[in-house]
């Protein structure tokens, strides 16, 4: 699909949403979305930069695709406001419809299958092992029947490397190649949305729609109040690597542990 966009005065470039094929969403497929807004149940704040935003409801995605050999048909493309990726509304042939995320060139009127004997067709879910080498995925499980966890944002795709008695290696979009169970589920194709990242915000208050509250740099601030601060006008933070206002290591230091027990299925980190 082609992805148009606006761009401003200013050469900002901006989403003009031509893939979208229905504003309202489905009634049945939305619930209340209570935000924290990161504060605790005294108010106190406990995530710093979160607050405000516009109003929007959840959107109910069917990440498990349980719905095995009943056909659907695809019958919008929609925006989705709590995630990078579009969804769209499938209608089942027994009446069920459900939200699923949008891969890359489905088209409305595609059918779509979920099932051990799925045909290979892009928006089919399948068990890992029934897909061929080289395919690209996504939304693709970890442990089997509980949904796809893995590889969900827009423009994303993981591919499949080899296959042997039990497992499946997988190559993920951060490059870590890793096993993954070969009765996990993944659908096929690459999640829409690519050029996400294209986007430019042309105001600040587009931030703020987000629910994005500003930050200010720590050498801004006081010693008092972040390790960066203090000293006489435009200086350095005065320490060998920079640190979160806790005092913590920040900027690129792995907080994985290393007695996780699923580095055993790693073959290679990212």
């Amino acid at each position: 699909m082609n992805y148009k966009f606006y761009i401003t005065k200013k050469k900002k470039k901006i989403s003009i949403f031509s893939d979208i094929t229905k504003a309202i969403p489905e009634k049945t497929l939305i619930i209340k979305n209570h935000k924290k807004k990161g504060r605790n149940n005294r108010g106190i704040i406990t995530i710093r930069h979160r607050g405000g935003g516009h109003k929007k409801k959840y959107r109910l995605i069917d990440f498990k695709r349980l719905k095995y050999n009943i056909k659907g048909i695809v019958h919008s493309i929609e925006y989705d406001p709590n995630r990078n990726a579009k969804i769209s509304l499938i209608n089942y042939i027994d009446g069920i419809k459900k939200y699923i995320l949008y891969p890359n060139n489905l088209k409305i009127g595609d059918t779509i299958l979920s099932g051990l004997n799925a045909p290979l067709n892009i928006g089919s879910t399948l068990p890992l092992e029934k897909i061929p080498v080289g395919k690209s995925i996504h939304n693709i499980e970890l442990i089997p029947g509980k949904g796809g966890q893995l590889v969900r944002a827009a423009g994303t795709y993981a591919r499949i490397l080899a296959k042997n008695n039990k497992y499946v290696i997988v190559k993920l979009p951060s490059k870590e190649i890793r096993f993954l169970n070969k009765n996990c589920f993944a659908t096929l194709g690459k999640i829409g949305n690519e050029n996400f990242h294209k986007y430019k915000k042309r105001k600040a208050g587009q931030i703020r729609w987000l629910g994005k509250r500003p930050i200010v740099r720590g050498t801004a601030m006081n010693p008092c109040d972040h390790p960066h601060g203090g000293g006489e006008g435009r200086t350095p933070i005065g320490r060998i690597n920079p640190k979160t206002p806790w005092g913590k290591p920040a900027l690129g230091i792995k907080t994985r542990k290393n007695k996780n027990k699923s580095n055993l299925y790693i073959l290679k980190k990212y």
